[in-house]
């Protein structure tokens, strides 16, 4: 639903919105503050999106939360919004799991899988949808001559779907465990939603696919605040992604001007990362593949990389060991800012997952999304179009490496260092986008069938421009990443003078 403005993307702009201007207002949250913020949103007697005002209500509190970092609830919690809030000044509140939760008295409860007959079945003299059934689970209704699922008996296999001349006949799954490449979302005994955190590596498909808004992941808005507001040198790295999520007018002088009038020290863009990351990533393709590696795949999405490790652990050292742009910016944002702090700001729920690894944590401080973030300029009514640009020089990043978003421009850019300095190796490439898909990927890979091949896998479908925490359609982003890509002043990663300091940060 990216690009298309919901009720669903308006509430949660509104509660980003609400939770920031908080943060901005009090150094502690008062508890009155936290309670109001519910009425803020949804005024009145009747509800804005569902009929039941109290019911709105409860699910903003819940929403309000997370957005501060603090735990969901579920309704037989007898508590207030606003219990426990000081832990919201707590870094350790945050990195409490789940990330991604599933707000139980907000979820619809949809069926997980069912086929059934719509009204614009015709009644029709042939019936094929009761001839391709293998379980006879298709009667007539002698009344009117329309089939009948007998729903004891169906399989979901579709096949009465695939030959009904009227597609009359519906297969409808949950969205949100339809768009779970890990199976990792199930019905609990009340028919609501539940994640297996075994399984879950926190992509975020399923919360921006759920259609009533009921998943929700924490959030890091109140503290990256507090960190600005307390004198902390704090630095934003702004993913590839970036390009156009704050609107169409909105240049990268402009969003510089913008960070910084709310704060932050400066802006750096993870693009340099991903040079460094495709430095590696090829340096490393070249010393074990195929000699001591079957196949490498590439590292820098973290639920590919999870997942790889999760359901194929005998080849998770396949899955290159370069660490990913993210850390590798921050890393040399702290190597040139010594009391520096770190928010990485980006489309991906599972950068957040990564940012609580203990390697990474050091690195890292805060990591918000590209709507997150929407809700910080909003509490502090910033008009990020109307800025005047910032003089501050255009990232040394390439081309390659800022199409480091879109999906096959991470195998991209590898090849073309490894074409560059390696002009006789020939490389061959593979590359997946979406879980599901990547997961066939794996198991092709598994068989043998990609000796010698560098594997690009990216959870999201489209790339990094399709995360969790983006706004823009896809095409849109993927076109706008392109164009911005082509005015760098190199082409291969290899080419930037960040690259010189890859060995300073890797040992």
């Amino acid at each position: 639903m990216r690009g298309v403005e919901t009720r669903i993307q308006e509430i949660r702009h509104a509660i980003f919105t609400e939770v920031a201007k908080m943060a901005y207002d009090t150094d502690i949250p008062a508890a009155n503050t936290v309670e109001e913020i519910p009425y803020h949103i949804i005024p009145g007697e009747t509800g804005s999106f569902r009929s039941d005002v109290f019911l709105e209500r409860a699910i903003v509190g819940e929403r309000v939360r997370l957005a501060m970092g603090l735990p969901c609830r579920d309704a037989t919690e007898h508590a207030p919004i606003s219990d426990n809030v000081e832990l919201a000044d707590k870094p350790e509140t945050y990195y409490t799991p789940p990330l991604i939760n599933v707000i139980k008295f907000a979820c619809n409860g949809c069926h997980e899988k069912r086929v059934w007959v719509s009204d614009g079945c015709q009644g029709c003299l042939a019936h094929p949808c009761v001839e391709v059934c293998p379980k006879g689970a298709i009667t007539l209704d002698r009344t009117n001559g329309r089939s009948i699922i007998d729903q004891k008996k169906c399989v979901k296999c579709g096949r009465c779907a695939d030959v009904c001349s009227y597609h009359a006949i519906i297969i409808q799954e949950r969205p949100c465990a339809a768009a779970c490449g890990m199976d990792a979302i199930h019905s609990d005994k009340n028919g609501k939603a539940e994640i297996d955190y075994e399984k879950c590596v926190s992509c975020g498909q399923c919360l921006v696919n759920c259609p009533f808004g009921a998943i929700s992941d924490k959030s890091q808005i109140f503290q990256v605040i507090r960190a600005i507001q307390s004198g902390e040198q704090v630095y934003a790295a702004l993913a590839p992604a970036f390009v156009g999520q704050f609107g169409a007018k909105v240049t990268p002088g402009k969003l510089r001007a913008a960070m910084k009038e709310l704060g932050f020290t400066d802006v750096f863009e993870v693009a340099i990362g991903a040079d460094l990351c495709a430095e590696q990533e090829a340096e490393d393709f070249i010393k074990e593949v195929p000699e001591k590696l079957p196949f490498m795949a590439t590292s820098c999405c973290p639920a590919w990389s999870v997942m790889a490790k999760k359901l194929f652990p005998d080849y998770a050292n396949c899955i290159s060991m370069a660490l990913t742009p993210m850390t590798l910016t921050a890393r040399l944002i702290k190597k040139q800012n010594k009391n520096a702090k770190v928010v990485f700001i980006g489309p991906c729920a599972a950068k957040k997952l990564e940012a609580m690894r203990r390697t990474v944590k050091s690195e890292v401080d805060f990591v918000l999304t590209f709507e997150e973030m929407t809700g910080i300029f909003a509490a502090k009514n910033i008009k990020v179009e109307l800025l005047e640009e910032d003089p501050a020089g255009v990232s040394d990043a390439s081309a390659d490496g800022r199409n480091f978003a879109v999906s096959g421009g991470v195998a991209k850019a590898v090849e073309n260092v490894i074409h560059e300095k390696y002009p006789d190796r020939e490389v061959k490439i593979a590359n997946a986008e979406g879980l599901k898909e990547c997961r066939k990927l794996l198991t092709v890979a598994k068989a043998g069938k990609y000796n010698g091949y560098l594997l690009e896998g990216m959870a999201c479908p489209g790339g990094c421009v399709a995360g969790a925490g983006t706004m823009q359609s896809i095409k849109k982003s993927q076109t706008a990443v392109n164009k911005y890509a082509a005015m760098a002043g190199h082409t291969v990663a290899s080419q930037t003078e960040y690259v010189k300091e890859l060995e300073k940060l890797v040992y």
